[in-house]
Order: C-alpha cells, then structure tokens, then sequence
C-alpha cells in the first residue's frame, strides 16, 4: 500500500495521511459479494474513473466526465451491459446516475466486477457523497460531500481503494 491508496480501516478511510469518516454497505464486507447483498466486496480496487454533475458542481479534474440528463448505470445481471454505464431509454434494471439528491454529484469509479462484469457478482462499487453521518450505503463507499471533494482532485493515476476485513474491537 501506498500512502495515495485510500484504504479502509476501522477509523474510516485513510488518504495521504489522514482518516476520513465513511460509511459502507448496510450488511458491512464480504468476500462473496452478490448483487442487491448491500455488502461493501473486500479486495484491492483500481480508480478507473469519475463522475460529476456539471449543473452542480465545476469538474474536480481534467479527467472526469459530466453525468448527463440520460445517463445510466445497469444493475440488471442478466443484461449484456451488466455493470457498465448506458444512456435512456433503458429497458433493463438500472441506477440513474443524475439524480435529484446530491449523492452523484461527485463519484468516483472502481473497476469492481468491470470492465468485463461476471453475472450476479455485483455491479458497480463507488465512493460517492453520503446521504447523512453513518447512514449505510447499497455496497458502496460514502464520505461527507466536504470529504469527497477535498479527496477527488488528489487521486492519482495509480490510486487503489483497499478493503479488508474489518475486526470489531
């Protein structure tokens, strides 16, 4: 590990030399995700991307792309785009990715289960902006918007999210 990987630890994620408060999937780590298990996958994961809201927010780096009005990301594991972003009209199960709260306003991308996604194994893992302190995400993970922004232009090109196996004190 690096001190540019953002690794998860008891205390929160830790970048570069500080922790920062987060919140992870409602049924906590796994080694066994599945999709809709609400469970943040352990394991070492590329930044492949970021996402951002150009209505809302200035782009956090050159790199990141604008979320438009149609913009998706399909959860539907019996899809042949299964873990990847599409756009409207979409018929399959999906996320839209512009959404009405501030959650995706910023998001940053993992290559969990991607780019070439095994059916049911769980689709995209990202870190994104909390609905509130402590409140659980779907398997994703989730820091204060503050947080998130102050995280994003600082990422590198060789960035990992590392989860391991959290032991309870």
């Amino acid at each position: 590990m690096t001190p540019d990987d953002l690794v998860l630890t008891p205390m929160g994620l830790r970048f570069q030399g500080r922790i920062y408060p987060c919140t992870l999937g409602k049924t906590g780590v796994t080694v066994r995700k599945r999709e809709g298990d609400g469970a943040t996958p352990i394991g070492t994961h590329r930044i492949v991307g970021m996402l951002y809201r150009p209505d809302r927010i200035a782009r956090p780096v050159g790199w990141a792309l604008p979320i438009g009005p149609r913009d998706l990301w399909s959860d539907d594991p019996s899809d042949d785009d299964y873990n990847m972003m599409v756009r409207a009209p979409f018929g399959p199960s999906h996320e839209k990715l512009r959404r009405a709260d501030p959650l995706y306003d910023l998001v940053i991308l993992t290559d969990w289960n991607w780019p070439y996604a095994i059916k049911g194994r769980g689709s995209a893992i990202f870190i994104h902006q909390h609905r509130r302190a402590g409140f659980p995400t779907e398997g994703c993970i989730a820091l204060s918007r503050g947080h998130l922004h102050s995280i994003a232009p600082r990422i590198r090109y060789r960035t990992r999210l590392v989860i391991k196996a959290q032991r309870t004190p």
